[in-house]
């Protein structure tokens, strides 16, 4: 019995972890949204009543799941005035959970984007373009580590926006058109 029991949970586990996942970003309008969770037939929202800059997907923390970057415009408890911040959620047993929220990076968030990993790394990188307090800008890499993003490198430091825009985008279709996650008008 007690083999049978583990069994059939190896096969249930086996059969979650072949579900595919799909993330989507609903919107209401210019300040509600929903992250949506698809996986099989189940669907999970997580409301983000906030207005949305920026959207993509990719394996963030390594696990080899799918997290979701949410770029959105709030306040926090820290920040008190209206930025951009980042919110990476995951996939926790088919429902949306937080796996960062993050107040700040180390600049002024202006735009970010997931690069895919190379070589041996199971975890892409998050690209952020920020200012500085002197209105310059620079590049930026983080990497997940354990409990938030860590700083890896600058790619360039106290550019004027043009060549950081370049520098930010180099390697991407948006020097034609920025991969993103779909989003769909509710």
């Amino acid at each position: 019995l007690l083999m049978k029991s583990m069994l059939t949970l190896l096969l249930l586990m086996c059969t979650l972890a072949g579900r595919s996942q799909t993330f989507t970003l609903e919107t209401v309008n210019d300040t509600l949204h929903y992250l949506v969770l698809t996986t099989g037939s189940q669907q999970d929202r997580w409301r983000l009543p906030y207005p949305v800059y920026q959207f993509q997907t990719g394996d963030v923390d390594g696990n080899g799941t799918v997290d979701a970057l949410v770029g959105v415009i709030k306040k926090t408890r820290f920040h008190r005035e209206l930025g951009r911040r980042l919110f990476i959620l995951k996939n926790y047993r088919g429902h949306v959970r937080p796996l960062w929220m993050g107040s700040k990076l180390g600049g002024i968030l202006q735009d970010f984007r997931y690069v895919e990993p190379t070589g041996a790394d199971k975890a892409g990188i998050i690209r952020a373009l920020e200012t500085t307090a002197d209105g310059q800008y620079v590049v930026s890499d983080y990497r997940w580590d354990d409990f938030g993003l860590s700083f890896v490198r600058f790619l360039v430091k106290k550019v004027p926006y043009r060549e950081a825009r370049k520098v930010f985008l180099a390697g991407t279709h948006e020097e034609a058109g920025r991969r993103q996650a779909p989003l769909r008008k509710h």
